[in-house]
């Protein structure tokens, strides 16, 4: 991710700055918070355990949730967004040597299998040490308000870690590859 990070442009820059920092943690702010409010909103407190859909929510598991889901839908929603400004010539693209990086080399070319493969990967990579972490802390059951503004917090917090590679990764696509991945009779751009 370095050697991307080098060749982007200050136009580049400015574009993850305002749309893949600034607008999605606005975004995820409101979005996480609205999830937690309403999967919790009928509940007196939330339990640090509990068996998902069964006993209601839980901060652990609506953690790793989390860990899964965002990259996924951030994947599907900021690579549909880069490849739009590619096409309307309102962003250019970068060079990346998929061949050079094991991770480039794998990541799949489709929005979908893309979205699957980092959220997959985020939540191998984080979700271990924030259960321990969570578990360490052991604070108990916290209030539906302290659930809604702990999601609200680690949304924008997520969002910051992943979108902006998210972004990156979609603005270093190959237009042809794009084009070639929708395969024929599919708009250019579709999973």
């Amino acid at each position: 991710m370095r050697t991307v990070w080098q060749g982007a442009t200050r136009e580049h820059r400015r574009w993850l700055f305002w749309n893949a920092v600034l607008i999605t943690a606005v975004i995820n702010a409101i979005l996480n918070a609205l999830i937690a409010w309403g999967t919790a909103a009928s509940e007196d407190s939330v339990r640090l355990w509990a068996v998902p859909f069964a006993q209601g929510p839980s901060t652990v598991t609506d953690t790793v949730g989390t860990f899964f889901i965002l990259p996924l839908v951030t994947t599907l929603i900021i690579t549909t967004v880069v490849w739009h400004e590619l096409r309307a010539g309102r962003l250019q693209s970068l060079a990346l040597d998929r061949r050079s990086s094991p991770f480039l080399a794998r990541l799949p070319k489709r929005r979908l299998r893309r979205g699957l493969y980092l959220g997959a990967l985020c939540t191998l990579i984080f979700a271990p040490a924030a259960v321990i972490l969570l578990v360490a802390l052991d604070y108990g059951d916290i209030s539906v308000g302290e659930f809604v503004l702990y999601k609200a917090i680690f949304g924008v917090v997520l969002g910051l870690v992943v979108t902006p590679i998210i972004a990156l990764l979609a603005i270093g696509d190959d237009v042809e590859e794009r084009e070639e991945v929708a395969g024929p009779g599919i708009e250019p751009g579709t999973p």
